[in-house]
């Protein structure tokens, strides 16, 4: 992805890329005095291998766009440019002579068209670049972004469906498919998610989100997504840009948004930056050799301790993953609006409607201000949800911004809701007493006064990191149900993951392979497919029914999209809540107990107002408020009349 390069000359000569070569006898002449003076010439252009963002558009709120132009010693090049309403503010460089950093103004008159850029030497035009500005698509900047109203399904793309086997292994990228292997490729791709776009839909869900697809050629363990090795293209494994582009406008047509997992923080050791840094800054650490860098020491809480020391707060945000991924130093003005281009980008072309940002945390925090204030700057309503990994609300609820506040400190408008995603699990899967089991969901939410906007807090059972939901309910389908109901009725955007509608099993602890497993009935051949149901046994099928029952009937519930929640203490293995705005009253009664349990009407008479009886959402059954008995291990869900 490289916009078309020419180079002046009488013939003319063509690249895998695309870019056109000239060559002058002016160009000869200057490279006769430079060899006869031992001078060292700034670079034939046609080294010129990478300018980035590949294309741009017009119309955008911000003006200003920067271009990375990479080749061999091209920062000795000068640009130059005539376009109307483009205007060039000059161009920088680095300690590596083979960057060139572009800075343009696109003025609000400026149309969309091919723009010229000569790169000269001494007043001579070595190349010229051009570089296409677009024309945005109506309604751009309004998307809306999800929200409460939104239910977000959680895919591993290379383990969710095979629609192209084709692409399983590439000649362009380094690793191939095994599926055999737990941490190998097994061959999923867009094609495979865009096959079952319906599924999705039918499954009562409006979001997706895929883990990582841009490229990722590592050696090995690449197909999780998380070690980027080229910012601006589709792994080739998963499909192409245009694919991407093409499920993302699929997914619109069943409104469904697609959400963009974005990685800030790190890249991968195949980076082809790796191979030529286009700064000795560009990282955190001195270089990518054994012992130059350092390993955060996940010491998140430093950023809000009041007493925490200044070289732990820094070993915490400049410190490596692992070696295979090199910290990216945002501190770095010109990484830093490489970043934020890139995810603009990404918005613009694929018709994104949301980022999940990987381990927000760990970015600088002056870089995540500028970074998630553009972003809102050119979508107002669109929508980031951040990862701060941690058991501590206290930690979660500094990311997070009020409705009406200016984005300040890179906070967001939602984060993951992990605090409740822990009480949650144990919550069901523990013993019941006076601090714990139910009661740890009750306590947990008290939490809320901490949030600005709790309802935009992301809550989930599980995910792509964590031990499969049913097998941390103790493999209990009684549990799950409970887990199920309590996703799709609580405050917050819910997020499912992949497979965990039919009881997908793994280790309790993490085993990244294990819970990444094949969706059934993704590859030919496969015995069991849950998207028609063909194999699975008894257990499977009712929770598969359960998770499309509660999440088709959430899907048109204003009331648990933005109403409002009141609670009551758990007694005798149950707990009891309510959803209600002016027009309707949803109840949540779950009983963990061994036996039927008649709840007393009198104690939720202050949330139960004149309803006198309530339809189960899952059985369409009628039940009489007054004598309303909850069966043993069971969940109850009822819209009051």
């Amino acid at each position: 992805m490289i916009p078309s390069i020419r180079y002046h000359s009488a013939r003319q000569a063509t690249t895998r890329t695309g870019v056109r070569f000239y060559h002058t006898r002016q160009v000869t002449k200057y490279l006769l005095i430079a060899l006869l003076a031992c001078l060292a010439l700034p670079a034939s252009a046609d080294t010129v291998e990478r300018v980035e963002p590949p294309f741009w558009w017009t119309d955008m709120a911000a003006e200003e766009l920067q271009l990375m132009v990479h080749g061999r010693d091209i920062a000795g090049l000068e640009p130059r440019l005539d376009y109307p309403g483009v205007t060039l503010l000059g161009s920088e460089t680095t300690d590596n002579d083979n960057y060139l950093f572009i800075n343009l103004r696109l003025a609000p008159e400026t149309e969309p068209g091919t723009l010229e850029i000569a790169l000269q030497d001494g007043g001579e035009t070595q190349a010229v670049i051009d570089y296409t500005l677009k024309a945005r698509a109506a309604g751009s900047a309004g998307r809306r972004g999800f929200d409460s109203s939104d239910a977000i399904y959680l895919i591993t793309p290379d383990r969710f469906a095979n629609g192209d086997t084709a692409n399983d292994s590439t000649a362009d990228t380094r690793e191939g498919a095994d599926r055999d292997n737990p941490g190998g490729r097994h061959g999923g791709d867009i094609a495979g998610m865009r096959e079952h776009l319906d599924y999705i839909a039918d499954m009562g869900f409006t979001q997706v989100w895929p883990n990582p697809l841009v490229e990722n050629d590592q050696s090995a363990y690449s197909y999780h997504g998380y070690s980027a090795t080229d910012f601006y293209r589709i792994d080739p494994r998963f499909g192409s840009n245009d694919e991407f582009r093409e499920f993302v406008g699929a997914a619109r047509e069943r409104d469904i948004g697609v959400i963009q997992d974005v990685v800030l923080n790190h890249i991968g050791s195949g980076h082809w930056w790796m191979r030529d840094l286009p700064a000795a800054s560009w990282l955190n650490g001195d270089g990518t050799d054994e012992g130059e860098y350092t390993l955060t020491n996940h010491s998140r809480t430093t950023l809000v301790d009041p007493h925490a020391s200044d070289s732990d707060r820094a070993a915490f945000v400049q410190g490596w993953f692992v070696d295979s991924m090199p910290d990216l130093n945002q501190r770095n003005p010109l990484l830093a609006n490489y970043l934020v281009q890139n995810s603009v980008w990404w918005i613009e072309y694929a018709g994104l409607s949301g980022i999940r940002a990987d381990t927000y945390a760990y970015s600088d925090g002056d870089f995540l201000q500028q970074w998630a204030a553009r972003i809102h700057r050119e979508y107002p309503d669109f929508n980031i949800v951040g990862e701060e990994w941690t058991r501590n609300p206290a930690l979660v609820a500094h990311w997070q911004r009020g409705e009406d506040a200016q984005v300040s400190g890179g906070r967001l408008k939602s984060m993951m809701d992990f605090p409740l995603h822990y009480a949650l699990r144990e919550g069901l899967a523990r013993e019941d007493s006076w601090d714990s089991g139910l009661t740890t969901l009750y306590e947990s939410l008290a939490n809320d006064f901490l949030y600005p906007q709790p309802q935009r807090l992301v809550i989930f059972g599980g995910n792509h990191d964590t031990s499969r939901l049913f097998s941390q309910l103790n493999d209990d389908p009684a549990l799950f149900k409970m887990a199920v109901a309590y996703l799709a009725t609580m405050r917050g955007i819910p997020q499912f993951f992949y497979g965990d509608e039919v009881l997908m099993e793994s280790p309790k602890e993490r085993n990244d392979g294990i819970v990444r497993s094949d969706f059934p009935g993704g590859w030919t051949g496969d015995e069991r497919d849950a998207f028609s149901g063909k194999g699975l046994d008894q257990r499977q099928q009712q929770a598969q029914e359960t998770v499309r029952r509660l999440f088709r009937w959430r899907r048109q519930a204003p009331v648990i999209h933005s109403g409002k929640l009141k609670h009551f203490s758990p007694r005798e293995n149950t707990y009891v809540y309510f959803r209600y705005n002016d027009n309707d009253t949803v109840m949540v009664a779950i009983n963990k107990g061994d036996e039927p349990y008649r709840l007393p009407a009198a104690r939720f008479a202050e949330a139960l107002g004149d309803n006198t009886a309530g339809v189960d959402v899952l059985t369409g059954k009628r039940h009489t408020l007054d004598q309303l008995e909850i069966p043993a291990r069971d969940v109850l869900v009822l819209e009051l009349d």
